[in-house]
């Protein structure tokens, strides 16, 4: 039986508020390996963590994330009250920074640093760059950078950032010339979006696919080749592969 490396999507986003330092110390804990994270850019450069362009469901407020400084958003609550109520409500939006520092203290830890298309549609390749590559400087050997867009990749290359994901939009663009001059170490996939049956190996990269919150399912993607899964739910997969593992052969 094999079994796909978990990568914590967003930190332990099942039973905590995506993309906050509460949520990604939790999925360390559970015995998370791998993390996921998304990066924007606030109105005066700083990497923060943030999904969604809009702040309503994280935060509950109108407006863009690149639209409000730092000071601006620390005034904000990362709470998803819509799923927690008030259960989070003094947890903060977390920096770029702030992450930095919980992976030096956690060295055995990989995170993959999604940079959304909005940042880079904002403020340009080379200033998203800047700001993150510097950030990322004490724990960049356990950082790989990913993102749908290949601009962005191909600078980060071209400043000798080596581990680098793609993002793809659709299966088929694996295949593409951008993709394949690339030659990134990782491909990132949407699990809706694979093909139902056959092998899903793609030579050179090793495949990461997400969301799944099953069991079974990522077992099955990894019998076909995938090499990664994503999950929400970092802790109670981890305990299932455990008691697969624990099983007599």
């Amino acid at each position: 039986m094999r079994l796909p490396e978990l990568v914590a999507h967003r930190g332990y986003a099942q039973h905590y508020p995506e993309n906050t330092l509460a949520g990604i110390a939790a999925a360390v804990c559970a015995g998370a390996r791998y993390i996921e994270v998304d990066i924007q850019l606030t109105a005066d450069k700083v990497p923060v963590l943030f999904h969604d362009r809009k702040l309503q469901r994280v935060c509950g407020v109108d407006g863009l994330v690149h639209e409000f400084s730092l000071a601006q958003l620390r005034a904000l609550r990362a709470s998803e009250f819509d799923r927690f109520g008030y259960r989070y409500a003094q947890t903060p939006i977390a920096t770029l920074a702030q992450l930095v520092d919980l992976l030096g203290r956690h060295p055995q830890v990989r995170a993959f640093v999604e940079i959304k298309r909005i940042a880079v549609e904002r403020f340009g390749v080379d200033t998203v760059l800047q700001q993150v590559v510097s950030a990322l400087r004490p724990v960049r050997a356990q950082c790989t950078l990913i993102s749908y867009s290949i601009e962005f990749l191909r600078a980060a290359q071209r400043d000798a950032y080596t581990s680098l994901g793609v993002i793809l939009e659709k299966w088929r663009d694996r295949n593409s010339g951008a993709v394949r001059t690339l030659r990134p170490e990782f491909l990132f996939c949407d699990a809706v979006d694979l093909p139902r049956w056959g092998k899903l190996r793609v030579p050179g990269s090793r495949l990461a696919v997400y969301e799944i919150t099953d069991p079974a399912t990522a077992i099955k993607l990894a019998e076909r080749g995938v090499d990664l899964v994503e999950t929400f739910a970092i802790g109670e997969m981890l305990a299932a592969f455990e008691l697969l593992r624990a099983r007599p052969a």
